[in-house]
């Protein structure tokens, strides 16, 4: 059973020591607190301090890395009293949460509107082409749209007394009947 279960298994690279991953109910609660308080000591002396002078020229050039370690360095100067803070602190702790970066980028880029207009501009003109093609390539109107065709149409109506209650053929009916234009 123990093979089958063992052929079965994913076998994972080995891990450190110091990475070792346990679930929260281990019978041993201090080899927990120490693996994770050794890695969050590794982890914190590969994080470089960042300068925050000139953060908003840096931004785009750093890593995703250099940036977390960056946003937690003014995470805690955020926590200082701002009076006692340096313009470049202020500076880099505005840029940083409400920067043109990430969700907040531009979408266009400078230029991008006469594109837009040109290419807005083309497809109407486009349009209006098709559609002087159409009328020109198109038959004639039909010989019922013309206003004596109409009118005789009235006539017509009133002879048959069409609509006796409220159209043409009612008392003191003053519409224009079939007449369009």
């Amino acid at each position: 059973m123990q093979a089958a279960l063992r052929l079965a298994r994913y076998s994972a690279p080995l891990r450190s020591a110091t990475s070792v991953r346990c679930l929260a109910t281990t019978a041993n609660p201090s080899h927990v607190a120490s693996a994770s308080s050794a890695s969050s000591s590794s982890s914190s002396s590969k994080a470089s301090i960042i300068p925050l002078s000139n953060v908003e020229a840096q931004w785009e050039k750093m890593s995703s890395e250099e940036k977390s370690t960056a946003h937690e360095q003014l995470e805690e100067i955020m926590k200082k009293d701002w009076k006692q803070l340096s313009l470049d602190e202020k500076k880099a702790a505005y840029y940083v949460a409400f920067g043109p970066h990430g969700p907040r980028a531009p979408v266009s880029k400078p230029g991008d509107g006469l594109k837009i207009f040109a290419g807005t501009a083309a497809l109407i003109g486009v349009t209006g082409i098709i559609y002087y093609v159409i009328r020109v390539f198109s038959p004639a109107p039909p010989r019922t749209i013309n206003k004596e065709w109409q009118e005789a149409s009235n006539q017509r109506a009133l002879e048959q007394k069409m609509n006796p209650i409220t159209g043409i053929a009612s008392e003191g009916y003053a519409g224009k009947g079939f007449v369009q234009k």
